[in-house]
């Protein structure tokens, strides 16, 4: 990768109040949030700045897949895949530069980030990850140039976030060394999925493992993944083999989502994905681990780069529509100005800009903290992978619940303009919402952290006496803090250059933020282990749980915004550019008073904040949306949306 050209010093303008924005600071703002991949996300940008790849609601379901998958044929022959697969597997080994290709392909049309994932993310990257050589010899060069399209068929009608509990079956038959795939039920049927419509003609299937060696009963081995053709180079459904299309959905018109049965479909013994399970030809099983969960929780977290994927795309998306937003609240006036000399810009009404700058704070947070996720990704530590799943999954939660928020509000802050699909809002919510669900329910995904978090200390809680857990939940959450948290210098330095108690220090402090957060991640961890204690047997461990859920689920999210703000605050530390980095320090704040004012029932009831000061972070608020306004366009165009997919009427008229 090309190393970034050094920051450029914008020269000072006088038009802050104009809707032109100041270009050269942007440029700086843009490398900022770019991070590392800047020149992936500048090549691909340059490649989808056109007005055709902008999805069409008057097109069919036939002619939106066919346009998507063309689309797709022309980003390959580019060698927009490669990244995404190992160099001898014929890619060129480039994790974070694979992930931010997709995120970028979030600005033109979702249809074909999520056409594109699905081919090259969860279809390519099971036979990538969860192969051996014989398997990447075979497909992976036909999956990068699309001679070979796939489908990732993991959920069921019955089981969507309980994978392991799918009820489609993989029976060995050692008299002719093929495995029999088979649903054994209605709800077994493979669901949603991706490219099953009408365009895979092979699957990457999810299923019970059923085997057993010589003189042993076949039992089940847990989930594996097996290759299975589905359809024949015509389209036409290969025997014992019911393919059905889910038609129209609330968005995404140009994926062909599909529904798959398997009755007793044999396939050779060599379609097992068997790096980390395997079967010798007389139907003994082996696996290099030796536990049947840990093996089917270290297959499933070689596969996170598809959640990291949705997450990365789900923040391109809100950028894209509180560019839209943002741009017509520059243009679009309402209602006489006191001077009488014309009506008000929208953007000068404090309503509106409430609406607005937090959301465009929140997501420059976002888009650092995704840098932090892509890098960390990338790097590929055995050693952190459990803590990056763990991450990754609550990350994941929060970008796309944003990335929903962040569009419903920019469509409604454009009114009537931002109702008509020519204006791309409607299209750009409806293609968002399955976001929050698809790639691991945000819900599930955000209470897998608290869970996480909890859990590393399991082995510490048992035994204990009453005191002694007392004691042990006195400290815990420091301890957590310190262990799951790989604190950079930079944070840790500032922490150590500010005040302990955060009602001696300003809210500005960069300290006392970071303190703010983690003290109320510290105190919800300590108080979800004391409500969990009381479980005092097996018995009444799942009515604890349940009644406690809601405790657990608000430990992930502080989590998760805790590491999001400390990302932010690294990210803004090595910007070298004065004027970017002060206006950056802004956003920043703008994401903490927002990120406070939006909990400030909780800091309130637990006493982290007196009343003085929530009416201060209130204020602080709106002071900062006015201290932002100035600013507006010179933030969104940082975003970095190319011109032509920010083509709309509504746009062009004010």
């Amino acid at each position: 990768m090309e190393a970034m050209s050094a920051p450029v010093t914008p020269e000072k303008t006088d038009s802050d109040n104009s809707a032109d924005g100041d270009a050269a600071l942007a440029t700086v703002l843009r490398a900022a949030l770019d991070g590392p991949w800047h020149q992936t996300r500048e090549e691909v940008r340059a490649n989808i700045d056109r007005a055709e790849l902008l999805p069409d609601p008057s097109r069919t379901l036939d002619q939106a897949r066919a346009d998507i998958l063309d689309t797709m044929r022309t980003l390959a022959e580019k060698g927009f895949a490669a990244p995404g697969f190992a160099a001898d597997h014929g890619g060129t080994g480039d994790v974070g530069a694979a992930v931010t290709g997709i995120e970028t392909l979030g600005y033109a049309d979702l249809s074909l980030m999520v056409k594109s994932g699905v081919q090259w993310g969860l279809f390519g990257g099971a036979v990538e990850n969860l192969g051996t050589a014989r398997h990447h010899e075979k497909y992976v060069p036909g999956i990068i140039n699309l001679d070979v399209l796939g489908c990732f068929a993991m959920t069921e009608t019955g089981h969507g976030s309980n994978v392991a509990s799918v009820e489609t079956t993989a029976t060995y038959d050692p008299a002719t060394q093929e495995f029999v795939i088979h649903s054994p039920t209605a709800s077994a049927r493979k669901d949603y999925i991706g490219g099953a419509g009408q365009h895979a003609r092979v699957a990457a299937v999810f299923a019970q493992l059923i085997t057993g060696g010589p003189g042993e009963e076949p039992e089940g081995r847990g989930v594996h993944c097996f290759v299975v053709p589905i359809r024949d180079d015509d389209g036409t459904d290969l025997p014992g083999v019911a393919t059905s299309d889910c038609g129209y959905k609330g968005g995404l018109a140009g994926v062909d989502n599909g529904r798959i049965l398997f009755d007793n479909v044999r396939i050779p013994a060599e379609n097992l994905l068997n790096k980390y399970g395997d079967v010798a030809a007389d139907g003994t099983y082996s696996s290099p681990i030796e536990s049947t969960n840990k093996r089917f929780f270290t297959m499933l977290g070689t596969l996170i780069r598809g959640r990291v994927c949705v997450a990365a795309t789900a923040g391109a998306a809100g950028r894209k529509a509180l560019t839209l937003a943002t741009r017509y609240g520059l243009l679009r006036k309402q209602f006489e100005a006191p001077d009488e000399q014309g009506e008000v810009t929208i953007l000068d009404y404090l309503g509106h800009q409430r609406k607005l700058l937090p959301l465009i704070a929140k997501s420059y947070a976002i888009a650092f903290a995704q840098n932090d996720i892509t890098a960390r990704l990338a790097e590929g530590d055995p050693e952190a992978a459990r803590t990056l799943e763990a991450d990754v999954a609550g990350f994941k939660a929060y970008s796309t619940w944003h990335g929903s928020t962040a569009v419903n509000i920019a469509r409604e802050a454009c009114g009537g303009a931002g109702y008509l699909s020519e204006n791309q809002l409607p299209i750009i919510r409806g293609d968002i919402d399955v976001f929050t669900t698809f790639e691991g329910d945000n819900t599930v995904l955000t209470q897998l952290i608290g869970k996480e978090l909890l859990g590393a200390y399991a082995e510490d809680m048992r035994g204990l006496s009453a005191r002694g857990w007392v004691r042990f939940i006195a400290t815990m959450a420091r301890d957590v803090v310190a262990e799951k948290t790989a604190v950079r210098q930079v944070i840790q330095t500032i922490l150590d250059d500010s005040d302990e108690n955060t009602d001696d220090s300003p809210l500005t402090n960069r300290g006392t933020q970071i303190r703010l957060f983690r003290n109320r991640e510290d105190h919800l961890l300590r108080t979800c282990a004391q409500r969990l204690r009381k479980s005092t047997s097996d018995d009444d461990a799942f009515e604890v749980f349940n009644s406690a859920q809601d405790h657990l689920l608000k430990v992930g999210h502080a989590h998760t915004e805790r590491l999001v703000l400390e990302s932010m605050i690294a990210a803004i530390v090595e910007v070298e550019d004065e004027a970017a980095r002060e206006l950056l320090w802004k956003v920043c704040d703008l994401f903490v008073y927002s990120a406070l004012e939006a909990d400030l029932g909780w800091f309130l009831m637990h006493r982290h904040v007196s009343v003085e000061r929530a009416k201060a972070i209130r204020r602080g608020v709106n002071d900062l949306c006015a201290d932002l306004r100035p600013h507006a366009r010179t933030l969104i165009d940082a975003f970095g949306v190319p011109e032509n997919l920010l083509h709309t009427p509504m746009l062009d008229h004010g």
